[in-house]
């Protein structure tokens, strides 16, 4: 037992620490408030404290509990929300009220709830497991299974399998190993800044599709992938990252509230169980994982929350599940190592954080992939980090440090935010480094043709913005009738393709079926528009065109009737442009 020799807001040190290790728990204090060791020098251990430390003096205790900060991992995760630490908001407003008590305890995982475990057929007495076999699951929620597994580790013969109703603390299984007999229940640990061991790692070839047209057509994350998402306050990250919780094919989301103000974080538990899986019609909490650390809590506990959801993120991919994390947001977790370091007298490096700020950002987006886990079974987590830089400026040390390890910049716009065109992110800032890679999954599950006309809108919509540069200084007027049509399908791109509304319950989700179907209807009213204006027809009578209305309205076309849809509104084109020019060209 150590005590306690010096005290820097969430910063103590503790003396006669010579037992312990790096990144041990322990117990600050008569409060026992919960903290970690970072740092050891001598016989001093360097703790920070995942609690408000006022109150605690010199010369009170320290206790180490001789292991890393852990995630305690079993059935009732789902529907769960925590702190950073994993402690359950929900029971401790039980027990102290709308404000957390210092030094309170409770339990991640409910020990006295039975579930029902059903061992998988294949699972026999006498059989040799190894470390992730799965031994069976239990029902946790109408849309999850929730897998069991041997903790890693852990290889000997299975001598013994308990079906039935048992709490997550009871035996279900016994392994005889070399170092004798080993108990295994439903309840697992793991400590959260070592990333779970995998058999192998599979590239990124398959996307996450968000539902999302400006994503998934253009800047696509693939399942395993990285991406980030900054932009200035009030340009619509959060929103952005609800809608890819709500409707990226996922099984599993993970969301982490990381020092978000405390009304926004607010309105985030208060909505997000009411939302429902567009798939199922289930509450969406029955496959989410929240972990809220608002701005006004501890610091040190921001600074863990990361690592606990990605860890958890980690334990249902080995399941098998794809996994879709998202943190909002990665710079509010840089500001809490930027504190925790200038307590530790740490060289400074860039606008004051810490030199090793960008070895931490990588090593948190390299735990995201696609892998086969030890079982056997596929699964990915995904990670989507939100960055808020000061004044929308991402230049700065947290982003410039972000853009390195992603594959996917998706960057919001305040302008376009404030146009109302949603989602906000701007086509000609962003990028993906995963579309060559999901080449052949466009080919063979969405068609032949999907990579060359998303390239060819991509390359209308850059024409389209180097031409409105030129407009602000001579005027629509003096371009000649080709460049005006590239300016009006450029604009169709952005208004019919581009912009999407949340509350439109046909347009607020667009497969990627859908996706080709409406951006091709768009190009093959440029391709004809261009022949007529060829032929002789006036850029003011292609403008007029009825078939041309009703491109506006395709993204409100159910998913079911796009395809006749966009047949009948190509017909239209053709039909009344073919008619055009050959009225206005041989009246010239």
């Amino acid at each position: 037992m150590g005590r306690i020799s010096r005290i820097a807001g969430p910063l103590v040190v503790a003396s006669d620490m010579r037992s312990c290790s790096m990144y041990d728990v322990v117990h600050v204090g008569n409060a026992k408030l919960i903290g970690e060791i970072i740092q050891l020098k001598a016989d001093n251990a360097y703790i920070q404290v995942y609690e408000d430390t006022s109150g605690i003096r010199p010369g009170e205790p320290v206790v180490s509990e001789g292991a890393p900060l852990s995630v305690a991992l079993a059935p009732g995760l789902l529907t769960s929300i925590y702190d950073g630490v994993q402690r359950p908001l929900r029971i401790i407003m039980e027990k102290s009220g709308a404000f957390i008590k210092r030094g309170i305890e409770a339990d991640a995982i409910n020990r006295e709830k039975r579930w029902r475990f059903v061992a998988e057929k294949d699972v026999k007495k006498g059989m040799h497991v190894t470390g992730g076999a799965v031994l069976g699951y239990v029902q946790e929620t109408p849309l999850i299974k929730h897998y069991i597994m041997v903790p890693a580790g852990v290889s000997g013969v299975l001598t013994e399998i308990k079906q039935g109703e048992h709490r997550v603390t009871d035996t279900i299984a016994t392994v005889k190993t070399k170092g004798g007999e080993v108990n295994v229940a439903m309840l697992q640990h793991r400590a959260v800044r070592i990333a779970s061991p995998v058999k192998d790692k599979l590239a990124a070839d398959v996307p996450l599709v968000t539902g999302q047209r400006v994503i998934d057509t253009f800047f696509p994350i693939a399942k395993g992938g990285v991406a980030a998402i900054p932009g200035p306050f009030g340009s619509g990250k959060t929103v952005t990252l609800h809608n890819i919780a709500k409707f990226a094919d996922s099984e599993i989301i993970v969301y982490i509230g990381c020092g978000e103000r405390g009304n926004e974080m607010t309105d985030v538990l208060t909505e997000f169980p009411e939302l429902k899986d567009p798939r199922t019609g289930r509450p969406i909490m029955e496959r989410t994982v929240m972990i809220a650390n608002t701005s006004n809590m501890p610091v040190a506990a921001r600074e863990a929350s990361i690592y606990t959801g990605i860890t958890i993120a980690e334990y249902f991919r080995d399941m098998g599940y794809n996994v879709a994390l998202l943190a909002d947001s990665t710079s509010r977790w840089a500001e809490a190592m930027r504190e925790i370091s200038a307590r530790l007298e740490e060289m400074p490096g860039e606008e004051g954080y810490p030199a090793y700020l960008p070895k931490r950002i990588a090593e948190f987006y390299e735990r995201a992939g696609r892998a086969i886990s030890l079982n056997g079974k596929t699964g990915s987590v995904s990670v989507v980090g939100a960055v808020s830089p000061q004044g929308g400026d991402t230049s700065e040390p947290v982003s410039q440090a972000t853009l390195r390890v992603v594959k996917v910049f998706w960057a919001l716009s305040e302008p376009l935010a404030r146009s109302s065109h949603y989602p906000a992110i701007d086509w000609l800032s962003s990028y993906s480094l995963y579309t060559k890679s999901l080449a052949h999954w466009y080919a063979a599950n969405v068609g032949e043709g999907f990579t060359k006309s998303r390239d060819e809108a991509m390359m209308l919509l850059q024409k389209e913005g180097e031409l409105k540069s030129i407009v602000q200084l001579v005027g629509e007027d003096a371009l000649p009738d080709n460049e005006k049509l590239t300016l009006e399908v450029g604009r169709m791109i952005r208004e019919y393709f581009l912009r999407q509304s949340a509350f439109d319950e046909f347009d607020m989700y667009t497969s990627m079926k859908k996706q080709h179907m409406m951006l091709d209807t768009i190009l093959e009213f440029s391709k004809s528009a261009g022949s007529a204006l060829a032929a002789g027809a006036s850029i003011e009578g292609i403008n007029g065109i009825k078939a041309k209305a009703k491109i506006s309205r395709i993204k409100e076309v159910s998913e079911e009737s796009i395809a006749k849809e966009a047949a009948e509104i190509r017909r239209g084109i053709n039909d009344e442009l073919n008619a055009l020019a050959k009225e206005e060209g041989e009246s010239k």
